[in-house]
C-alpha cells in the first residue's frame, strides 16, 4: 500500500506510467461545504503499482499528475467519469484523455442501467468492497490503512473490470458505440456551467414573463456569488427564498427582509443590496426576452399506446442485444418519437438509431408489428404488407 505525499514521488511515479497501456483512476472528494469539489484523494493503479496521492499534503505538486492525465498514449479508465472529469477540468483546465467509463461500457454489454462499480467488482473481478468507509471524511488527516485499502480497491479492481469489458466490447463489435459516448464525456461544453441557465435547475412552474425574468436574474446572481466565494448555493440563498422573491419582486431593503427565513442584516447588507439589483434587472426586462419553461410534450389524441408499444420494442431489442434500456431511450424520448419522426433525440442518431429508432418509426407507422416467435417464448417484429387491404 502506498501514499504518495510529496512532489518529487508523484513525479516518478507519473514518469513510470507515462508509456504504460492504461492506468485505472479514481478520487475521493468533498462538497458538503463548497460549491467546487475540495479533492481530497487521486488512486492511480498501473499493470503493476497502485497509489493514493494525497493532494492536502503540504507544497504537494499535481502538476505531473495533470500532465499524465493528459497524455494522449496512455487511456484513463474511470468508473462513472462525470464527477471525476469535472475535478480534474477545474484543477488543471484540461480534461483526461484519451478515457473509458466502465459504467457505460457495462451498459453497453448489458450489465444494466447505471451499474454500480460493486457490481462490476463483483461479477468481473470476483471481489468483495468493503462499502464502510464509503462516506468517511476524506479531508481529515492522517488517513487510515482502512481508509487507503478502501480507496487504493476502487482502482486495484477497476483493472480487471477494464480488461474483461474491453474484451466483450471487442467481440461484439461495440467500441464505436463506446466512443460515441467518450466524445460526450470529453467535450468541455459538456461541463459548462453558464450564471444565466442556472434558473433552470429550479424547474418553476410558473410562466408569468415577470416572474421568470426576475428568478433568471437572481439565480444568475447566486450562482456566481457561490462560485466566488466557493460556498454552496443553498448557503447563499435557499432555492425556496429564490422562488419567493422571484414571485412577489421586492424593491426595497424593508420588502426583502420579509422573505422567509431572511434576516433584516442580509436584507440591508451587501448580498442584500446585490439580490435587489437583480430584481430590478429581471423587472426592467421586456416580456419578449422571457427565457422560456421546457413544457412536457402533450400527445396528440389517442398517442398513448404508440407510446407503450415503443416501450415494448425497447424492451425487446436491448433485451436482444444486451444493452442497458437507460442508455438507448428515455421515457421522454419515446413521446417525442411517438409525437413527431424527426424529434432531436438520441434514440434517432447514430448506432441508437440502427439498434432502435429505425424500427421504432417502422413500428409507429404499421410498416411493422409485434408478434410471438412459433415457440411462443419471445417477440419479434413481423413486417407487415403494405399492400394488403386494411
Amino acid at each position: 500500500m502506498t501514499l504518495i505525499s510529496d512532489s518529487i514521488a508523484l513525479a516518478d511515479f507519473c514518469a513510470r506510467h507515462a508509456q504504460v497501456e492504461f492506468i485505472t483512476v479514481d478520487t475521493e472528494f468533498m462538497r458538503e461545504k463548497t460549491f467546487w469539489p475540495q479533492l481530497c484523494l487521486v488512486q492511480v493503479a498501473g499493470p503493476e503499482e497502485a497509489v493514493a496521492i494525497d493532494p492536502l499534503a503540504p507544497d504537494m505538486d499535481l502538476a505531473p499528475l495533470f500532465a499524465l492525465m493528459a497524455n494522449p498514449k496512455v487511456l484513463k479508465v474511470f468508473h462513472a467519469a462525470r464527477q471525476d472529469v469535472e475535478i480534474f477540468l477545474h484543477l488543471a483546465n484540461a480534461i483526461p484523455h484519451p478515457l473509458f467509463d466502465t459504467q457505460v461500457a457495462a451498459m453497453v454489454c448489458g450489465f444494466g442501467d447505471s451499474v454500480g462499480y460493486e457490481t462490476l467488482a463483483t461479477q468481473l473481478a470476483r471481489a468483495r468492497i468493503d462499502k464502510t468507509m464509503r462516506f468517511t471524511d476524506w479531508s481529515a488527516r492522517p488517513l487510515t490503512d482502512r481508509q487507503l485499502d478502501y480507496a487504493l480497491s476502487d482502482v486495484t479492481h477497476l483493472r480487471v473490470v477494464y480488461e474483461k469489458l474491453k474484451r466483450k466490447l471487442d467481440k461484439n463489435g461495440r467500441i464505436s458505440w463506446l466512443e460515441e459516448e467518450m466524445a460526450v464525456l470529453t467535450d468541455p461544453a459538456t461541463y459548462q456551467t453558464h450564471p444565466e441557465s442556472a434558473w433552470r435547475r429550479l424547474k418553476p412552474r410558473s410562466t408569468s414573463p415577470r416572474f421568470l425574468n426576475v428568478l433568471r436574474e437572481l439565480a444568475a446572481w447566486r450562482e456566481r456569488e457561490a462560485q466566488e466565494r466557493d460556498l454552496p448555493r443553498q448557503r447563499v440563498l435557499r432555492d425556496e427564498a429564490l422562488m419567493e422573491i422571484a414571485a412577489h419582486a421586492p424593491n426595497n431593503a424593508a420588502d426583502l427582509s420579509r422573505t422567509r427565513g431572511m434576516s433584516r442584516a442580509f436584507a440591508e447588507g451587501r448580498q442584500g443590496t446585490a439580490v435587489l439589483e437583480a430584481v430590478m434587472r429581471g423587472v426592467a426586462r421586456p416580456d419578449s426576452e422571457c427565457p422560456t419553461v421546457e413544457q412536457r410534450v402533450d400527445l396528440p389524441k389517442g398517442m398513448a399506446p404508440v407510446v407503450d408499444l415503443l416501450k415494448v420494442l425497447l424492451k425487446m431489442k436491448c433485451d436482444e442485444h444486451g444493452v442497458a434500456q437507460r442508455l438507448v431511450a428515455s421515457a421522454s424520448d419515446l413521446e417525442l418519437i411517438a409525437a413527431d419522426d424527426k424529434a432531436e433525440v438520441p434514440a434517432l442518431q447514430g448506432w441508437r438509431r440502427q439498434l432502435f429508432g429505425e424500427d421504432a418509426l417502422k413500428l409507429k407507422h404499421g410498416r411493422v408489428a409485434l408478434g410471438l416467435s412459433e415457440d411462443g417464448r419471445r417477440l419479434r417484429l413481423v413486417p407487415m404488407n403494405e399492400a394488403a387491404p386494411a
